[in-house]
């Protein structure tokens, strides 16, 4: 097989592939043997058929189109593996050559992983960000904790914005039940803005074991159709009303958290919420810096490269579903998206990120920055930490591309912290 690659416009290449007659005439056959069983000649067994018969009566090139299907595969494989080349999309193939006799030629449009050209990385100047813990924070933390241990404690009074009430319900139209429109032991907490507007706020000041009626207008973007606009009648009874009620902060709270006194669980939550403004101020840093980075740089980046790296993203987040549970399909349906228009959502974020790394990659060349086997060793070794396995399983299951990636990622992040640390706040 021979691969030859010529560079176009905007960083895209065309690759022309030529597979030999000889490896192409093994496909063929391997396109007879998989078709062979569905092929129904008269006076023939069904898969009984030879090949030079079927040829006969069908044209030497009769499983031509199968066995490029099946080699192209397997041939573009071998030249990405060759190209010297950093390919970043996915093929446009086109055949060339499909002839009898001939050696099977076909070519693949790639683009190429795009230079950046720096005009200034060291010393960018980015906002500071305030990674101060003040007391009130500290109140809002604590509170959040409260709040998590917080209970439905019942109550004998008036119910009021907030509290949980225990409803039965069921809904009219012109004196007549709707479709849904009922339910039975309801937890609905008032404030909460979970039914139609102008609902909840007529069970505020009722009692538990209070009947009445609840009048409100279905919105006119309402879901239903037979219900957009329409005046409804809702009867209502409360069979119980309870109210939200924290703990208080004592020192059995603290003891429960693990502390000796409330002091020490506050001095605990102010250092954890320090390390947290900490850490997002260093995120938030880090993306100004490459925002940066990006805007004075000189970059020609592929639409075939974005498109690729969009689709991937989309797929990826497809399998997240899957483990979930959820099908594309039910997603799309949930949220009223389409595939080209989840792409379309994503696509600004993906370019971004590719403008980023690419950036991010003229730094690490100019800086001579690399992985070292150390740097390597240390991330296989988190890495399998959080599969909880050994590095040396993790190494076996891993083949030398996923190895040049981890590489390429950890020279990536070096890099970012490179310019982070060069950058100036103002």
């Amino acid at each position: 097989m021979s691969v030859q690659l010529e560079k176009l416009e905007h960083n895209m290449a065309m690759l022309t592939i030529e597979v030999p007659g000889e490896d192409f005439e093994n496909a063929v056959e391997r396109a007879y043997k998989k078709n062979k069983n569905k092929i129904n000649i008269p006076g023939f067994r069904r898969g009984k058929v030879s090949r030079m018969v079927i040829e006969k009566m069908y044209g030497k090139d009769f499983f031509y189109p199968d066995a490029a299907n099946i080699i192209i595969p397997e041939a573009w494989e071998k030249a990405y593996d060759e190209c010297e080349e950093e390919i970043v999309s996915s093929p446009e193939i086109d055949v060339v050559t499909l002839e009898v006799g001939k050696p099977f030629v076909f070519t693949a449009k790639v683009a190429l992983n795009p230079k950046a050209t720096l005009k200034k990385y060291k010393g960018l100047q980015v906002e500071k960000f305030d990674t101060e813990v003040t007391d009130e924070d500290v109140e809002s933390e604590i509170k959040k904790e409260l709040e998590a241990q917080a209970r439905m404690v019942s109550v004998e009074r008036e119910a009021k914005d907030g509290d949980q009430v225990i409803l039965d319900y069921e809904g009219f139209v012109d004196g007549v039940p709707f479709e849904g429109g009922k339910g039975e032991n309801h937890p609905l907490t008032l404030g909460s803005n979970s039914f139609i507007p102008g609902f909840e706020e007529q069970i505020v000041g009722k009692k538990a074991e209070e009947d009445f009626d609840v009048n409100v207008t279905f919105p006119e973007d309402y879901h239903a159709e037979e219900l957009k606009g329409k005046a409804a009648v809702f009867k209502c009874h409360v069979h119980e009303i309870k109210e939200r009620q924290l703990p208080e902060l004592d020192e059995d709270f603290a003891d429960e958290k693990g502390f000796d006194s409330v002091d020490e669980y506050k001095a605990d939550l102010r250092k954890k919420l320090e390390d947290r403004k900490a850490k997002e101020a260093r995120n938030k840093k880090e993306e100004a810096v490459v925002d940066k980075l990006v805007e004075q740089a000189e970059m020609d980046v592929p639409e075939a490269m974005i498109n690729t790296e969009t689709k991937r993203s989309v797929d990826e987040y497809a399998q997240q579903l899957r483990y979930q549970g959820l099908s594309m399909e039910q997603y799309f349906m949930f949220t009223g998206l389409t595939e080209e228009k989840l792409m379309e959502q994503s696509r600004p974020g993906i370019e971004k990120r590719i403008k980023g790394r690419i950036a991010l990659e003229a730094v690490a060349e100019a800086e001579k920055i690399e992985a070292t086997d150390e740097d390597l060793d240390k991330e296989l070794a988190d890495m399998a930490e959080q599969y909880r396995t050994e590095v040396d399983k993790l190494k076996e299951m891993m083949g030398e591309p996923e190895l040049k990636m981890i590489r390429k990622d950890i020279r990536i992040r070096k890099a970012l912290d490179f310019v982070v640390d060069k950058a100036k706040e103002k």
